[in-house]
């Protein structure tokens, strides 16, 4: 657990990346310069800036002389963010910084060019009516979380504290939720 703990703490260290992008040795463009340039990039409703940036077209209007358009995909989450800068479908990603240091840990080739600190709030959540008034009456339940991002260290960490181990619950790995879990971590 000294571990988790050690990487939940460096995963709050680093706080909410802002930008992710795939390793420095990808070309920002064609060498000869023939072809007009795509800046792609993610946007998520996690992350207000990206939805300011796409809505006002700043980078639009800021790269339109250089010959450079601008492609915006919408994210699904920080999980995702990564998968498609893995999968070489968007160039630059925002990705909580959990996701990033997992992501980074487990060899994608990720590089973070921009850091965005703001304070993050998380909860445990239970549907109404739940009987479970306490971490500690999780023991033996399903609990939502997508592993590797912050709330699921938040979770990790509120286990802990309440004097349980991962394996007194059964953790529920979801995207999106199926209702079909006695408790969520979110944010």
């Amino acid at each position: 657990m000294k571990i988790l703990r050690t990487v939940a703490v460096a995963a709050a260290a680093t706080v909410l990346l802002a930008g992710c992008v795939q390793g420095e040795d990808t070309p920002a463009a064609n060498a000869d310069g023939s072809k007009p340039v795509t800046l792609r990039l993610d946007y998520a409703y996690y992350n207000p800036a990206s939805l300011v940036l796409r809505e006002q077209k700043w980078l639009e209007t800021e790269l339109a002389g250089k010959g450079v358009t601008v492609s915006w995909q919408l994210s699904a989450g920080s999980n995702k963010a990564n998968e498609a800068l893995r999968a070489d479908a968007v160039d630059v990603g925002s990705t909580a910084g959990a996701a990033a240091l997992v992501a980074r840990a487990n060899g994608s080739p990720i590089k973070t060019i921009d850091v965005f600190s703001q304070p993050e709030w998380a909860a445990i959540v239970v549907p109404k009516g739940s009987t479970v008034t306490s971490v500690a009456q999780l023991k033996g339940k399903r609990i939502a979380a997508t592993k590797g991002t912050d709330p699921y260290f938040f979770l990790l960490q509120a286990l802990e504290q309440a004097g349980l181990k991962p394996a007194d619950v059964t953790v529920t790995n979801l995207q999106h939720a199926d209702g079909k879990t006695d408790g969520a971590g979110a944010r």
